[in-house]
């Protein structure tokens, strides 16, 4: 389970990309996080797995509160943590199953990893995700041989061979066409169900966040300002989401203490966004 308490970011320019960000992400759901440009979804994504330094705020992953680990405490908890990249981030000039094979470098010496040495339990691990992503017989393959679609698999399926315990997805399909976008949004819900773990995909196409999350995260100018199942996600969500517009009720569970005859009842109000 990933937790965040209180997660901010401000940068040396004073500018503040994300401002007490408290939320809770578990079991196999499909997190869709969306918000206008800007909006911090990907320094959330990034201050996770630490790539981006949070300024305050606690992450815990499995009880492991990350950032208070030190650099080599930080890259064995990376083991735990897969990374998709909008970009891809591939090496170019190796292939398929060398990219997806470093994925394996956390768990191997930097000697091993120096030479591309991995055991052989490693290779069969790649070989096995390489057929689930749809890349079987092409590991040989130079990663500049392949169309976008296909390297984002590549990097999907290095994320996955390190048999992480949450999956976190950077704009995974602003770089592609409808259909291998589609695609892509398909395996990302399938690897969630296969191995059971959490996805949180930081998304600028609302349609794809809607046909496929399971929950939306609606960031504004560094708030979290929506977090609820994609069902409620109407057009007053967009709006307060996109636009900044104050939520008719809030959208995010809170608990408020109501004076009562006895004045010691506690009533949990837990306003939501009405569905379509």
């Amino acid at each position: 389970m990933l937790e965040t308490t209180n997660l901010r970011k401000l940068y040396p320019t004073g500018d503040e990309a994300l401002k007490g960000i408290t939320t809770t992400v578990d079991g196999n759901e499909i997190v869709a996080m969306i918000g206008p440009s800007g909006a911090g979804k990907s320094t959330f994504i990034r201050c996770i797995n630490r790539l981006t330094e949070p300024t305050d705020g606690a992450i815990h992953l499995d009880g492991t509160e990350l950032t208070t680990l030190d650099d080599r405490a930080m890259k064995t908890a990376r083991r735990n943590i897969g990374m998709v990249f909008q970009e891809y981030n591939l090496v170019e000039r190796l292939t398929v199953m060398e990219n997806v094979l470093s994925g394996r470098l956390g768990y191997v010496s930097n000697w091993a990893a120096f030479r591309r040495k991995f055991p052989q339990e490693d290779i069969d691990r790649a070989y096995n995700v390489l057929e689930t992503v749809g890349l079987a017989g092409m590991e040989n393959k130079r990663a500049d041989e392949l169309s976008g679609g296909q390297r984002q698999r590549v990097g999907i399926a290095r994320a996955v061979v390190q048999e992480p315990k949450i999956l976190l997805a950077d704009e995974p399909t602003s770089s592609l066409d409808p259909e291998s976008s589609h695609a892509v949004m398909e395996l990302l819900t399938d690897i969630a169900d296969r191995k059971e773990i959490p996805i949180i995909i930081n998304i600028h196409e609302v349609p794809l966040a809607v046909e496929y999350a399971d929950r939306i995260l609606g960031l504004h100018d560094g708030e979290l300002v929506f977090d609820g199942p994609t069902a409620d996600l109407d057009d007053d969500a967009k709006d307060v989401i996109y636009r900044g517009v104050e939520p008719p009720t809030s959208t995010v569970e809170r608990d408020v203490e109501l004076p009562s005859e006895t004045g010691d009842e506690l009533i949990q109000d837990r306003p939501t966004v009405a569905g379509d």
